[in-house]
Protein backbone atom coordinates (compact mmCIF):
# COMPACT_ATOMS: atom_id res chain seq x y z
CA UNK A 1 0.00 0.00 0.00
CA UNK A 2 1.30 3.14 -1.04
CA UNK A 3 0.15 6.55 1.05
CA UNK A 4 1.01 10.38 -0.28
CA UNK A 5 0.55 12.74 2.96
CA UNK A 6 0.30 16.42 2.15
CA UNK A 7 1.82 19.09 4.72
CA UNK A 8 2.62 22.99 4.97
CA UNK A 9 -1.00 24.54 4.32
CA UNK A 10 -2.29 27.14 6.31
CA UNK A 11 -3.69 30.40 6.45
CA UNK A 12 -1.63 33.24 5.16
CA UNK A 13 -2.46 37.20 3.98
CA UNK A 14 -2.31 38.06 0.77
CA UNK A 15 1.20 38.60 -0.87
CA UNK A 16 2.45 35.90 1.21
CA UNK A 17 4.41 32.51 0.99
CA UNK A 18 3.87 28.66 2.10
CA UNK A 19 5.84 25.97 0.90
CA UNK A 20 3.91 22.51 0.38
CA UNK A 21 5.06 18.68 0.92
CA UNK A 22 4.18 15.81 -0.11
CA UNK A 23 5.78 12.34 1.07
CA UNK A 24 4.96 9.52 -0.42
CA UNK A 25 6.15 6.10 1.32
CA UNK A 26 4.96 2.31 1.37
CA UNK A 27 5.56 -0.27 -1.31
CA UNK A 28 7.28 2.18 -3.73
CA UNK A 29 9.34 0.88 -6.97
CA UNK A 30 9.68 4.66 -8.44
CA UNK A 31 7.65 7.67 -8.63
CA UNK A 32 7.06 8.87 -12.04
CA UNK A 33 4.59 11.72 -12.26
CA UNK A 34 4.47 14.05 -9.38
CA UNK A 35 1.71 17.05 -8.92
CA UNK A 36 -0.46 19.27 -7.14
CA UNK A 37 -3.65 20.09 -7.75
CA UNK A 38 -5.95 22.09 -6.03
CA UNK A 39 -10.28 22.55 -5.40
CA UNK A 40 -11.89 25.22 -4.59
CA UNK A 41 -15.39 25.42 -2.96
CA UNK A 42 -18.08 24.31 -5.53
CA UNK A 43 -15.35 24.23 -8.38
CA UNK A 44 -13.66 21.50 -9.92
CA UNK A 45 -10.18 20.12 -9.13
CA UNK A 46 -7.54 21.99 -10.95
CA UNK A 47 -4.09 21.02 -12.35
CA UNK A 48 -1.47 23.31 -10.04
CA UNK A 49 1.56 22.21 -11.76
CA UNK A 50 3.08 18.52 -12.45
CA UNK A 51 7.03 17.53 -12.62
CA UNK A 52 8.09 14.36 -14.40
CA UNK A 53 10.99 11.94 -12.66
CA UNK A 54 13.47 13.63 -14.75
CA UNK A 55 11.89 17.23 -14.02
CA UNK A 56 10.14 18.20 -17.11
CA UNK A 57 7.38 20.78 -15.17
CA UNK A 58 4.30 22.15 -16.54
CA UNK A 59 2.20 25.10 -14.96
CA UNK A 60 -0.90 26.05 -15.09
CA UNK A 61 -1.25 29.56 -16.38
CA UNK A 62 -2.76 31.03 -13.50
CA UNK A 63 0.68 30.02 -11.12
CA UNK A 64 3.06 30.59 -13.73
CA UNK A 65 6.17 33.28 -12.48
CA UNK A 66 4.37 32.76 -8.43
CA UNK A 67 4.70 28.60 -7.93
CA UNK A 68 7.57 26.54 -7.91
CA UNK A 69 6.97 22.87 -8.32
CA UNK A 70 10.36 20.83 -7.30
CA UNK A 71 11.54 16.94 -6.20
CA UNK A 72 13.10 14.56 -3.97
CA UNK A 73 13.33 11.37 -5.58
CA UNK A 74 15.32 9.98 -3.03
CA UNK A 75 12.40 10.92 -0.45
CA UNK A 76 10.15 10.16 -3.43
CA UNK A 77 8.68 13.73 -2.01
CA UNK A 78 7.43 16.92 -4.07
CA UNK A 79 7.53 20.60 -3.20
CA UNK A 80 5.40 23.55 -4.15
CA UNK A 81 6.61 26.51 -3.35
CA UNK A 82 4.10 29.30 -3.29
CA UNK A 83 4.83 33.46 -3.33
CA UNK A 84 2.87 36.21 -4.13
CA UNK A 85 -0.09 34.50 -2.40
CA UNK A 86 -3.83 35.63 -3.73
CA UNK A 87 -7.53 35.24 -2.19
CA UNK A 88 -7.75 32.95 -5.51
CA UNK A 89 -5.28 30.99 -4.69
CA UNK A 90 -7.51 30.02 -2.10
CA UNK A 91 -8.48 25.97 -2.38
CA UNK A 92 -7.54 22.21 -0.51
CA UNK A 93 -4.29 21.20 -2.03
CA UNK A 94 -3.94 17.60 -3.57
CA UNK A 95 -0.55 15.86 -4.41
CA UNK A 96 -0.51 13.31 -7.20
CA UNK A 97 1.77 10.75 -8.03
CA UNK A 98 2.20 7.93 -10.82
CA UNK A 99 3.83 5.07 -8.87
CA UNK A 100 5.56 1.70 -9.96
CA UNK A 101 4.77 -0.52 -7.07
CA UNK A 102 5.49 -4.24 -6.90
CA UNK A 103 2.47 -7.14 -7.28
CA UNK A 104 2.77 -10.71 -7.19
CA UNK A 105 2.51 -12.85 -10.68
CA UNK A 106 3.07 -9.43 -12.75
CA UNK A 107 5.96 -7.98 -11.12
CA UNK A 108 5.56 -3.93 -11.58
CA UNK A 109 2.38 -1.86 -11.81
CA UNK A 110 1.94 1.45 -12.39
CA UNK A 111 -1.05 3.05 -9.89
CA UNK A 112 -2.07 6.65 -9.73
CA UNK A 113 -2.34 8.04 -6.21
CA UNK A 114 -3.66 11.25 -4.18
CA UNK A 115 -3.33 12.68 -1.17
CA UNK A 116 -5.79 13.05 1.79
CA UNK A 117 -5.15 17.36 1.22
CA UNK A 118 -4.36 20.33 2.99
CA UNK A 119 -6.17 23.67 3.17
CA UNK A 120 -4.77 26.91 1.66
CA UNK A 121 -6.51 30.07 2.91
CA UNK A 122 -5.23 33.44 1.53
CA UNK A 123 -7.04 36.01 3.48
CA UNK A 124 -6.82 39.20 5.31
Amino acid sequence: QVQLVESGGGLVQPGGSLRLSCAGSGSILSIETMGWYRQAPGKERDLVATISRLSMINYSDSVKGRFTISRDNAKNTVYLQMNSLRPEDTAVYYCNADVYVPTPGTGVRLINYWGQGTQVTVSS
